[in-house]
């Protein structure tokens, strides 16, 4: 696993991009930044075991390198079944097809995977029995969040599943401090400097844009999701299921 130094190099001064760059330390990057990211690929295995029906679609949209598909696919013990894998980035597309074919000759890949270059507001969610955006929708504009789980929403079959891992802001704006320190001493822990953490802050700045909790709730409950529970919570991070009636 290469390490991630990107943010000892660039100043922070350009906005945050998923570019080869990153693609070649993005495993490091998630592992030390995202409190609960195993985690998170943990459930998603479990919940597709549960959740996933016969001759249905699962969605990984922002799929970055793979490893919620992989999760997923792993997870499934439905038949028939296909993934379809989405991201925008080429750098990003790229090192997942590596990914997914050397999986391909393991003796547990039985569900196909199909990978796309795409946004993922232009993928049409067509039978779909799970649906996951773990730590996507934070980078789309606000603007374009309501559409997209509504038509996710439309396009999950009954008793489809939404998995949506986000960083969140909190309500109570001394818990939101708190909550914000705490996180950047869990990167201080895994070897981030303060110059890095700073400058990465930077980058991101109005690119990745954190709502709260209860408006992300909101959101589902308006485009046809019945049951919403957030499942895990590590700090700023949140996972959150919602389940369309079935």
């Amino acid at each position: 696993m290469n390490k991630d130094e990107i943010f000892k190099k660039q100043r922070g001064d350009e906005p945050f991009k998923f570019d080869a760059s990153v693609a070649g330390v993005f495993p490091d990057m998630l592992r030390r930044s995202i409190p609960g990211y195993a985690a998170s690929l943990e459930a998603i295995g479990s919940l597709a075991a549960r959740y996933v029906q016969d001759d249905t679609h699962c969605y990984d949209l922002g799929c970055s390198l793979g490893a919620a598909t992989l999760a997923m696919r792993q997870g499934i013990r439905a038949t028939g079944c296909k993934i379809i894998a989405v991201d925008n980035a080429a750098a990003m597309t790229s090192r997942c097809r590596q990914v997914i074919a050397a999986d391909d000759t393991t003796a547990s890949a039985t569900t196909p995977v199909e990978i796309v270059q795409s946004n993922i507001q232009d993928v049409d969610i067509t039978n779909a029995s799970m649906v996951v955006l773990n730590y996507t929708l934070q980078f789309l504009a606000v603007a374009d969040r309501d559409d997209l789980l509504r038509r996710i929403c439309d396009g999950l079959v009954a008793g489809g599943l939404l998995v949506l891992s986000e960083k969140v802001i909190d309500e109570d704006e001394h818990m939101e401090k708190l909550l914000f320190d705490l996180h950047h001493e869990h990167k201080r822990r895994n070897n981030y400097s303060a110059l890095e953490i700073s400058r990465k802050r930077t980058a991101l700045e109005n690119v990745l844009v954190p709502e709260t909790v209860a408006r992300h709730r909101e959101r589902m409950q308006e485009a046809g999701f019945e049951h919403i529970a957030v499942w895990l919570r590590y700090f700023n991070f949140v996972s959150i299921i919602a389940i369309k009636h079935g």
